[in-house]
């Protein structure tokens, strides 16, 4: 027996990165889209969009023929702290720099999860705040500043 759409796993998830594909390729139609050895501003989010879209029927339409049944229950506590997360990090990357907004987000994401435990997650920010800031800010050249006023 196959479940109704509302409890189809595999639509919801297909829904969602078809939605984010198509939500990326609207909002970079103004940015002009260069060639593939000379991209420009558009380029990355236009053909990730349209990859994430393509995906995302795929895994729709799987939905229709499959049946997996969306399992357990939503977490109001991760609910908040996912987004509040995001947001303190961009927040935070203007006026606090790069480091304390990727703590925060590392943390905040961490604290989202029902399984957080401090000794861990201090080692995950640690590596992954060194390992950031080696690709973005050494690597890329990313011009942000570590700590705001350093």
């Amino acid at each position: 027996m196959r479940p109704a759409l509302r409890d189809n796993k595999d639509f919801w998830a297909g829904l969602m990165l078809a939605g984010t594909g198509a939500l990326s390729m609207f909002l970079a139609r103004n940015y002009p889209l260069g060639t593939a050895l000379r991209m420009g501003p558009g380029y990355f989010p236009r053909v990730l969009g349209g990859i994430l879209a393509l995906f995302g029927l795929y895994v729709l339409v799987r939905g229709f023929y499959r049946n997996e049944k969306v399992q357990g229950s939503w977490s109001p506590r991760a609910l908040v702290l996912l987004p509040l997360s995001l947001v303190l990090f961009g927040v935070l990357m203007k006026h606090a720099g790069f480091i304390p907004a990727l703590v925060t987000l590392i943390f905040g994401s961490a604290a989202a999860g029902r399984e957080f435990k401090w000794r861990e997650v201090l080692w995950c920010t640690v590596f992954l705040t060194v390992l950031s800031v080696a690709v973005f800010i050494w690597g890329l050249g990313l011009p942000y500043p570590l700590i705001a006023d350093f």
